[in-house]
């Protein structure tokens, strides 16, 4: 990065922050901090939830998924337009017409008060996590290409973000987070169309789409009905209905985003436009990740795309072993260039039998290609145990870093930085939210004035911003980020939908049954992760967000009948 890049990267920050504290400054009680005085019209809700889903690791990882599998991660997300409807039907007016400040308020009204503690513990658990996550992600990779301190990353998202967030609550999340999608849409189009621009002359977007094909980067949709894959048609529209039902129907980070429509109306078509956009949105990420891919066929890529580890094994014992498999890489590289030429020319003149040969013959050069990567990551594991070994992350943002102009570059760090502080900041804000709500003002300091549980919101979005930064701090690259997200929300969500379908759909079930039956249904879900995580059984986690509901259910009912049953016999 030059200077230019850094004035657009510190200019479109700074003006984020400042335009967010600006904006929102001086909220005066509870309501207007949590909710923004309900007066948000859909618009910015819409914007506000979809900035709240799309992290950085979104924008890190999910280009990188399509370099290395295709499009198919998109179906991934086929289950989120059902949801949202589903959401919109039942969810939103009981929220709206109960007037709560958190999802989690409603089960003590249905239940009890350890039901709502119990939830929303589970909620602070897995989202204290994930907000750690949504920092470091971004961080580790930026301080890496920057070459700055991965700490001074950390901490530089984290403080911008307790900032605003601490200035103006929920309003100041929402109104950033408008001006946030603005630069990440605009940096991801001006991107795409920037790595167009810069294929090699006789390829036109036309061409690398059918060179992608071919190559098996295009398969949007797999019906196969297959337990152990992670992303196919029936378990984007089953397992991503509960997963996204859940996430936005029971997550706080989300529920707050909609919680201040002025509305139900608003709310609703806030939510829904989310639902029409986001798929599409993801597509295009995805696409992007793919023309990356056939770029790096005519334009030779490195070895491995975590710089700094390269260094590290070319200055080791293993630098001659690391040099044979860099000249396997090239070669492979250069035996491509004549095919994709034949298949180019093929395409051209619709030659279907040069296109299938060429095809083959261009994916197994490809597989070993993949071969010679494993041989290399394997050589850093032997070099250093510690080694990060996944480079799916990197590849996008290497791509920008190496191939477009600076100014540019800024643009699209300050995308990255922009993902991050908005998903963060709805963590935080919702952390806090749920904290002083359904904990403070509840249990242990009931009855203060507005001015104190005011000022105890900002505390405790302090505290939650310190500890993201905290655990950030202490963590270590997981194999993807944005599957590590998901992985950690599937693991949660299950059994939390479970509980709020039960809450809403059976009044048979009372506390005590459903209360035992999470317990139960969270220990089954972490065992069954475990073993698939140890092949003794093959299930892909989005699976687990079913699985999970489902659980909560069935047990609360047997439970509720068999407590019934020993009321009945006792009477």
């Amino acid at each position: 990065m030059n200077n230019l890049d850094w004035i657009v990267l510190a200019g479109t920050l700074l003006f984020i922050v400042g335009y967010g504290v600006w904006k929102t400054r001086g909220a005066k009680n509870i309501e207007g901090f949590l909710l923004g005085s309900k007066n948000m019209k859909w618009g910015t809700i819409g914007l506000s939830i979809m900035a709240t889903q799309a992290s950085a690791i979104t924008f890190l990882s999910t280009p990188g998924q399509a370099f290395l599998d295709g499009m198919g991660f998109v179906q991934f997300y086929f289950g989120l337009p059902i949801a949202m409807v589903i959401l919109c039907v039942v969810v939103i007016p009981i929220y709206h017409r109960l007037k709560v400040y958190t999802a989690y308020e409603y089960l003590e009204r249905r239940f009890d008060l350890k039901s709502r503690m119990l939830t929303a513990f589970l909620f602070l658990v897995s989202r204290g996590l994930a907000a750690g996550i949504t920092i470091f992600a971004p961080a580790i990779i930026l301080s890496t290409l920057l070459q700055i301190p991965l700490n001074g990353t950390i901490l530089l998202i984290g403080i911008l973000v307790i900032i605003y967030t601490v200035s103006g609550g929920t309003k100041a999340v929402s109104q950033t987070q408008k001006q946030q999608m603005v630069v990440i849409l605009v940096g991801m189009v001006v991107a795409f169309v920037m790595l167009i621009n810069l294929m090699p002359e006789p390829v036109t977007f036309g061409n690398a789409l059918s060179v992608a094909g071919h190559l098996g980067k295009m398969e949007v949709v797999d019906f196969s009905f297959d337990l152990s894959n992670r992303y196919t048609f029936w378990s984007g529209i089953l397992g991503g209905v509960f997963l996204f039902a859940s996430y936005f129907g029971t997550d706080q980070s989300q529920v707050q985003r909609y919680l201040g429509g002025k509305s139900v109306t608003e709310s609703r078509m806030g939510v829904l436009f989310n639902a029409l956009f986001k798929v599409p949105m993801q597509f295009f990420i995805l696409l992007v990740g793919v023309m990356v891919f056939v770029f790096y066929q005519f334009v030779q890529p490195p070895v491995f795309f975590n710089e700094q580890e390269v260094v590290k094994l070319q200055n080791s014992p293993l630098a001659a072993e690391f040099q044979e498999l860099d000249r396997q890489h090239e070669s492979l590289f250069n035996a491509k260039q004549p095919k994709l030429n034949q298949l180019l020319t093929a395409i051209e003149h619709d030659d279907q039998a040069t296109i299938k040969s060429m095809g083959q013959q261009l994916r197994s050069l490809e597989n070993e290609s993949k071969g010679v990567h494993e041989q290399v990551t394997s050589l850093m594991k032997a070099n250093d145990p510690n080694a990060e070994t996944k480079d799916a992350d990197y590849i996008f943002i290497n791509f920008v870093v190496d191939y477009l102009p600076h100014g540019i570059i800024g643009l699209l760090m300050a995308v990255i930085f922009s993902a991050a502080m908005s998903s963060t900041s709805s963590e935080l804000n919702a952390l806090a939210s749920t904290t002083t709500v359904d904990f403070y003002k509840r249990s242990i300091r009931p009855g203060a004035s507005e001015r104190h549980y005011l000022m105890a919101s900002k505390a405790f979005t302090v505290m939650w911003g310190l500890l993201a930064i905290l655990f950030a701090i202490f963590s270590t690259l997981l194999d993807n980020l944005i599957q590590a997200v998901n992985i950690l929300g599937s693991i949660f969500y299950g059994p939390i939908l479970g509980i709020f379908l039960v809450a809403f759909a059976i009044k048979y079930v009372k506390s005590n049954a459903v209360f035992v039956a999470v317990f139960i249904a969270e220990a089954l879900v972490v065992a069954i992760y475990w073993l698939s995580e140890q092949g003794v059984v093959d299930i892909a986690y989005l699976w687990l967000n079913p699985i999970g509901c489902i659980l909560v259910v069935i047990i609360a009912l047997i439970l509720q009948f068999l407590i019934n049953r020993s009321q009945a016999v006792k009477a």
